[in-house]
């Protein structure tokens, strides 16, 4: 059986920010060398040195892209969208969810099916050979309980044992199979302090100490972006020591961002309507979108009831000029946390699901997402979403730390003439 092995490894290949990372004669012939043979041997590849990641089938660049992705806890795609924004190519989706499945089939297109359940995802050699990781993971306690025990006994243990049967595990297992050049987890903001801090506490140390990746992560407001306040954490990891570092990442001044004005449908026939979202010749937004008058009396007498009590709670009243608080995955239930002012007495209304589209950034001069799916599905989809032009932002700042990686390992084997040995 004939196998790869790859020359000796080089010293760490990290780049600075601006350095150019242009593709070069020897790093073209790289690839077209290992494109042919991984194509000739893949269905029998077998890892020369058991866990040695310099082993593992190269990934391979595409007319598409110039590194290649997978897309874990998908969603609807809005990292995918930032990464693609580099030149990235997505080789695999997971997403449980057969709505966000809908939606992300509908803009995508994908010539690979989108796997279901992660965990359901066992034999990791069936995900095609990618270079960077994406993940929004949900945020989940992790169980310490009992590891002393298991590792006197030699069982599972480290992330093996703390993070089984989590999700992150999930993640943690496909990095530790495939060991991409590079990663980038995204989450709510809270998952630094989550149970006392334990949660990023083992995040840290899988990644760290087990997996042996160089990280790095910032909470960013997506408020210098769009005319919305979220806030989300971003973890960036580097398989080679990097001198990447989120402080250099250019984030939009946060207290002049755009207004709500420049994301809510203007009404007045300067766009089409939209069924069933607006409507009419002035494409006037449809009356299902105000709230009923029962809902809008209950919404302030449950406001002023907190009040009284000093819990602080109460809707969001916006108007154009304002900026939105964060849309969450329950706005389909009363849309309490956005309210957009109407004029005379009328009561407030919700976004519409196109509104929703804008300030998540999924629509933009040329892209307009498509919405295949019920209003409540896609307040709960866009809810759960990432900002786009934050994550395309993160994008255009990772790129250069981890493409020199994925070039200079094509240049390698471009002057070695990728060796094959007989296995036996």
């Amino acid at each position: 059986m004939a196998v790869f092995q790859e020359p000796p490894r080089q010293g760490s290949m990290g780049v600075g920010v601006g350095t150019s990372v242009g593709v070069s004669e020897s790093v073209q012939r790289g690839r077209q060398l290992v494109d042919a043979l991984y194509r000739d041997v893949k269905s029998e590849y077998v890892s020369p040195i058991e866990g040695d990641p310099s082993c593992n089938p190269p990934a391979l660049e595409s007319e598409q892209g110039s590194f290649r992705f997978i897309d874990l806890f998908a969603g609807i795609g809005g990292i995918r969208l930032g990464f693609e924004s580099v030149g990235g190519k997505c080789v695999f989706t997971s997403e449980w969810d057969k709505f966000a499945q809908a939606t992300y089939r509908a803009n995508f297109g994908d010539d690979h099916e989108i796997a279901g359940d992660i965990r359901s995802v066992t034999d990791l050699d069936s995900v095609p050979a990618f270079d960077v990781l994406l993940a929004g993971f949900p945020c989940q306690p992790f169980s310490i309980a009992g590891v002393s025990k298991k590792n006197a006994l030699g069982q599972d243990h480290g992330f093996h044992c703390k993070t089984q049967g989590t999700l992150f595990f999930e993640v943690a297992r496909f990095i530790e199979h495939h060991q991409p050049a590079a990663f980038l987890l995204e989450n709510v903001k809270n998952l630094v302090t989550h149970d006392k801090g334990r949660t990023f506490s083992v995040i840290r140390e899988t990644l760290e100490e087990e997996l042996g990746y160089t990280i790095d992560w910032r909470v960013i407001d997506a408020k210098g972006w769009v005319p919305q306040h979220r806030e989300r954490i971003f973890i960036a990891g580097f398989r080679k020591n990097s001198d990447f570092s989120f402080d250099d990442l250019e984030v939009p001044d946060r207290n002049n961002g755009p207004k709500l004005r420049t994301i809510l449908h203007s009404a007045n026939g300067n766009e089409d309507a939209e069924l069933p979202y607006t409507e009419g010749p002035n494409a006037r937004v449809s009356d299902k979108y105000t709230l009923t008058e029962h809902l809008w009396g209950y919404l302030q007498g449950y406001a002023e009831k907190h009040r009284a009590a000093g819990n602080g709670f109460g809707f969001g009243l916006v108007g154009m000029d304002d900026t939105a608080r964060t849309l969450s995955a329950r706005y389909y239930k009363d849309g309490s946390e956005i309210l957009i002012r109407q004029r005379g007495n009328r009561p407030p209304r919700r976004l519409t699901p196109r509104e929703c589209a804008r300030l998540m950034g999924f629509d933009s001069s040329d892209r307009t997402h498509k919405i295949p799916v019920s209003d409540t599905q896609a307040y709960k989809q866009f809810g759960n979403a990432v900002v786009v032009p934050v994550v395309e932002a993160v994008a255009r700042h990772m790129k250069p730390f981890f493409i020199e990686q994925v070039e200079s390992k094509y240049a390698r084997l471009s002057g070695a003439g990728l060796p094959l040995i007989a296995d036996g």
